[in-house]
């Protein structure tokens, strides 16, 4: 299992974002994005009889990756129902620590099949969910031109999102989009020598944020944390890029997305969280050495008031 966990996903800021949770043996735990199971292990190995962990994941690969632990329960599901869940398991207003990661695992960047990455020629899915919702191919193929330019710009800061855009229905009327390759083709032009994989990132990151409605799906599970978390509970979340950094940092400091931090009569901010860790923290030079993809990743934790 652990030989498998590597090759699945390496966990990310493991050992800073466990402490972050002060994880009590008998206190109960959510891991909203379970994936390869790393830091839903090591959550495992602190609590004692009376603790419980729910892992969310609606990936269907994820599901090799369950332990054999009474304590946990694996739910079968993306995190931004992560309310109606806890609700069905009696744990609102319960929860002693929640722990988001939300990078895409590197099994599926490495998995060809899947179709998150420009390393491989493949099918252009890109859902977290194999069996429902729309691929990238039906992205590409039915988004109207505006539609797509604000999918690269919004995504993927995409700064020629407009001309890209205006390519890809060209191209579409050919040939429809069907594998990395035709995207890949339609992308070339816009590539320079030195700037080739950051381009490619960003429209591949793109799109595998509206195939995933990741956005909103966020915005949906961190509302949620705000019933489902104790007085005193703790929300960790491990970001990956800006986008959804800078909702996540906004969210904690103001209990919205937004930043707008509202005052009392006495000008004091009312958010519904303390933040714990004021300077956000990083991967160390020797974690990045050890697993370069980790390099973006922050950590940002708060307590619920």
């Amino acid at each position: 299992m652990e030989e498998q966990e590597m090759v699945y996903h390496v966990p990310v800021l493991l050992q800073e974002s466990l402490e972050g949770m002060a994880i009590r043996p008998d206190g109960v735990y959510v891991d909203v994005t379970f994936g390869g199971g790393g830091h839903s292990r090591e959550i495992l190995r602190r609590l004692g009889d009376n603790g419980r962990l729910y892992g969310f994941d609606q990936d269907a690969d994820a599901e090799k990756n369950i332990p054999d632990d009474p304590h946990f329960t694996f739910v079968r599901s993306n995190f931004r129902y992560l309310y109606n869940f806890m609700r069905y398991h009696q744990e609102i207003g319960k929860v002693d620590a929640l722990l988001a990661d939300l990078g895409v695992s590197s099994h599926h960047f490495d998995d060809k099949e899947r179709g998150f990455s420009f390393r491989f020629d493949g099918l252009l899915d890109m859902r977290m969910n194999t069996r429902a919702g729309k691929t990238a191919a039906d992205v590409l193929n039915a988004y109207t031109e505006e539609a797509l330019a604000d999918v690269f710009y919004l995504y993927g800061e995409v700064k020629v999102a407009r001309k890209l855009a205006s390519m890809v229905v060209s191209a579409r009327d050919a040939k429809p989009f069907a594998t990395i390759e035709d995207l890949l083709e339609v992308v070339k032009p816009f590539i320079g020598r030195d700037k080739e994989k950051k381009f490619l990132a960003q429209v591949f990151q793109a799109l595998r944020i509206e195939v995933n409605d990741e956005m909103r799906a966020l915005r949906e599970m961190l509302m949620a944390t705000l019933k489902v978390l104790k007085p005193g509970g703790r929300l960790v979340v491990i970001t990956y890029h800006s986008l959804e950094d800078r909702l996540v940092k906004n969210f904690l400091k103001s209990g919205n997305f937004e930043g707008k931090a509202e005052q009392d009569f006495f000008g004091n901010v009312q958010s519904p969280f303390r933040l714990v860790n004021n300077k956000v923290i990083v991967p160390s030079s020797d974690e990045i050495e050890r697993n370069p993809r980790s390099r973006s990743a922050k950590l940002r934790i708060a307590e619920r008031k």
